[in-house]
């Protein structure tokens, strides 16, 4: 994974709150919000918490003496999920890096995170360092996205702006949020942390959008996409959205546009 993978700054976290999450992550944050509260959970960590959509749609499934201790290691993007949450003293925000987290042993009863492992350096400690912090029967509980090829505007997207740069093609979207899609290599992971119980289960949704404008400017604007064009040509920015666009629209049409999207929901213990 390249640095600039890890980089949510300046306007990004503001297009990717807006844009990205109703897209493609609003859904899914939802199902792992019901997932998570079905443990009676009095202690909760969630990691690489990013804007702030499983927070929103978990604090208020909580009881109420619950801990809920926020974390991210973008700083700007925990500032942003901050001001979207409203005032309650159950939650901690604290950024921490997922691979060293800053907790003692047996602190919580779940650990979550949704969409993160994929950003991880190294997976193996992550989960490691997951299971340190988890009580006796505790329960981590995270997603990560299929293949690209089940996630129809990642897909189309890439292609777009590979066309648009066929010598140094920007590949963020398929090398890294759907780049750890093997449920065995996943598997695999989990028990070299430790964890003997490993269900996973496999979710298509839809994703919607009212244009494919938008849908592209989601990928191109509010993601470390972003920081790739801008890295090869600042001034193609517009344009990479305009071939994005287009190519959305050509598969999906010009009015409001649905497309497949796809990912694996995990739950270990052990």
């Amino acid at each position: 994974m390249a640095e600039s993978d890890k980089v949510f700054a300046g306007s990004i976290p503001k297009f990717y709150d807006t844009l990205m999450v109703p897209l493609i992550f609003g859904a899914y944050a939802a199902d792992l919000a019901q997932l998570v509260a079905a443990f009676s959970s009095g202690a909760v960590l969630e990691t690489a918490a990013g804007s702030g959509v499983v927070t929103r749609a978990l604090a208020s499934k909580l009881r109420a003496d619950a801990r809920y201790v926020v974390t991210d290691l973008n700083q700007p993007m925990l500032d942003y999920a901050a001001t979207r949450q409203g005032t309650d003293s159950r939650i901690e925000w604290r950024q921490a890096d997922a691979l060293a987290l800053p907790f003692e042993d047996a602190a919580f009863d779940v650990v979550c995170c949704q969409f993160g492992a994929m950003f991880f350096p190294n997976r193996v400690t992550g989960y490691a360092e997951a299971r340190r912090v988890l009580r006796p029967g505790g329960r981590f509980v995270f997603s990560v996205w299929d293949r690209i090829e089940e996630n129809a505007f990642a897909d189309e997207v890439t292609q777009a702006v590979a066309a648009l740069f066929p010598h140094d093609p920007p590949r963020f979207l398929a090398r890294t949020p759907h780049g750890y899609h093997d449920v065995a290599v996943i598997r695999e992971d989990l028990r070299r942390a430790g964890f003997t119980d490993i269900a996973i289960e496999t979710h298509a949704k839809l994703s919607c959008a009212p244009s494919a404008r938008e849908a592209a400017t989601a990928y191109c604007q509010g993601t470390p996409l972003r920081n790739e064009i801008e890295a090869r040509d600042a001034s193609l920015l517009a344009m990479a959205t305009d071939r994005a666009t287009q190519a959305i629209a050509s598969r999906h049409g010009t009015g409001p546009v649905v497309g497949k999207i796809q990912a694996h929901v995990i739950v270990a213990a052990g």
